[in-house]
């Protein structure tokens, strides 16, 4: 955890929250503290938070934004939350994994068609 100095000599008041504080709300606390086995790609065999999952490049930034919106309020729960989270993530994995796994085969055609009939070079 690194802390950051504002460069103020000023203590706030008793009471006062800090802005640089490093307090976590408790809706976000709980998705770090939540952890999920996954059985998926890179993170098989690993427990991972909830929090990591939804700042994971598997979540994009819209739907991470979205579901901790809906969750803050209220509108989903954590368990909502977890499943949903590790839903996206496992079918990405999994998706990953499958499209590595038919590197080889199907790429030669594609690549062979390709050569064939190349695209022009669009510059902006």
């Amino acid at each position: 955890v690194t802390v950051k100095n504002s460069g103020k000599d000023t203590v706030p008041a008793a009471g006062e929250k800090d802005e640089g504080s490093s307090k976590e709300e408790p809706w976000e606390a709980a998705l770090k503290a939540t952890a999920v086995d996954m059985e998926a790609g890179e993170l098989r065999g690993r427990r991972v938070s909830v929090w990591d999952l939804l700042h994971s490049q598997h979540i994009p930034k819209e739907n991470r934004k979205e579901l901790l919106e809906l969750y803050r309020a209220g509108e989903l729960t954590l368990q909502q939350v977890k499943t949903v989270v590790t839903t996206i993530v496992s079918r990405a994995e999994a998706a990953a994994a499958q499209q590595s796994a038919h590197v080889g085969a199907p790429g030669a055609e594609t690549a062979a068609a390709a050569a064939e009939h190349p695209q022009p070079v669009q510059e902006d």
